[in-house]
């Protein structure tokens, strides 16, 4: 089951990127065991879907008895994943010197904001200031408005747990070839910096201002975008190649004398209310009756419970129902290691048995109050 069946990853447990990173190699068929605080409770429960896939077990680290255990963990696992501010692994026993002498080619994966150096690495932060630092925040928003946040995204989950996972599944590899692992060092600005590869070349290139709402990509072409329709609802469009914007033109009936004026920048607030008054003539189903499938680049901006139910997303099966939570379905795809959302629930006692620990031993890490009862 997935590509990444037979890898297993220790993941200490935390917040936002960290467990989306485990969430996505879960679904790939990495073994995980997810170590929190002995006793700690997930309020959210089966709607945490960040922790899909993988069963947790409960550990003071706090008693040397639970950071000996977990090292017996990382001893036998492929990779570590850790979120905590720089040095408190260090201080809890468990920071990579210490665990790469236990186990030579462990890929010890670490995901911060900031880095684990620099000028700001040990402040607190949050996805939002990381992608200020790196200048996503900034080229995100309407013309003469302030700077939108793109949900949590760019920062947390591209930028940070993406990039972490990418990043181990790289030293996973380097490390047959070399028997030796490594520390990965994800920060979530360096992340989204990398995001933003394209825009700092355009930008580079003189075609790409600082001025939001003003360039191709961010809403200041009137041919990609979002349009109101009568019904209130929204449509997008991306009829960016001359080909595409011809048929935008054609489809719509917008009075453009000089198509080939497509990138005339100083027209497009002219043709973006034009093209706003002509969306307001019909509702959103009647606009997709017309563009889509066709080459406009359109598609319907639909909210979250009508995404899960459009055609196109319910014939990749690109949602699923878990407990009865509709939550996205493991991506990528591949055509021979198929990746599922692993679903068995094991007790605590039962997952440290599958990595090594006896019954005697687990019974007396419980007596001495070291991992949940």
């Amino acid at each position: 089951m997935g590509p990444l069946k037979g890898i297993r990853i220790v993941e200490l447990a935390g917040i936002g990127p960290g467990p989306f990173c485990a969430m996505m190699l879960a679904d790939m068929g990495a073994e995980i065991i997810r170590v929190a605080r002995k006793d700690a409770k997930d309020p959210r429960g089966k709607f945490n879907v960040l922790h899909r896939g993988r069963p947790a077990v409960g550990v003071d680290l706090k008693q040397p008895e639970g950071v000996e255990a977990v090292l017996r963990l990382i001893e036998q696992a492929d990779a570590l994943i850790e979120g905590f501010r720089p040095g408190v692994m260090e201080k809890l026993g468990l920071g990579p010197d210490v665990c790469l002498a236990r186990n030579p080619k462990l890929v010890f994966g670490r995901m911060t904001g900031w880095g684990q150096h620099g000028t700001l690495a040990t402040a607190a932060g949050h996805d939002i200031n990381y992608i200020a630092l790196s200048g996503a925040l900034h080229a995100i928003g309407n013309r003469g408005g302030k700077p939108v946040p793109p949900l949590n995204l760019v920062g947390d989950f591209g930028g940070g747990g993406m990039m972490l996972a990418f990043g181990i599944v790289c030293a996973l590899l380097e490390a047959r070839q070399s028997g030796k692992g490594q520390v990965v060092d994800a920060a979530m600005t360096d992340g989204a910096a990398s995001l933003m590869a394209i825009i700092y070349g355009l930008k580079a290139m003189g075609t790409w201002t600082n001025e939001r709402g003003t360039n191709m990509l961010d809403g200041g072409a009137h041919f990609y975008g979002t349009y109101e329709c009568s019904d209130g609802k929204f449509v997008a469009i991306g009829s960016i190649e001359p080909q595409f914007y011809a048929l935008l033109l054609q489809m719509t009936g917008l009075d453009d004398p000089a198509p080939a004026a497509q990138m005339d920048k100083s027209r497009w607030p002219e043709l973006q209310q034009k093209l706003a008054a002509i969306f307001k003539t019909k509702t959103r189903d009647e606009w997709c009756a017309m563009m889509e499938g066709t080459d406009v680049c359109f598609a319907p901006v639909l909210d979250l419970d009508e995404a899960p139910n459009h055609p196109h997303n319910a014939a990749r099966q690109a949602f699923v129902e878990l407990n009865g939570v509709t939550q996205p379905a493991p991506a990528p795809r591949f055509s021979r290691t198929a990746p599922e959302i692993q679903t068995s629930q094991k007790a605590p006692d039962e997952v440290w048995a599958d990595w090594g620990f006896s019954t005697e031993e687990i019974a007396a890490l419980k007596l001495n109050n070291t991992i949940e009862i």
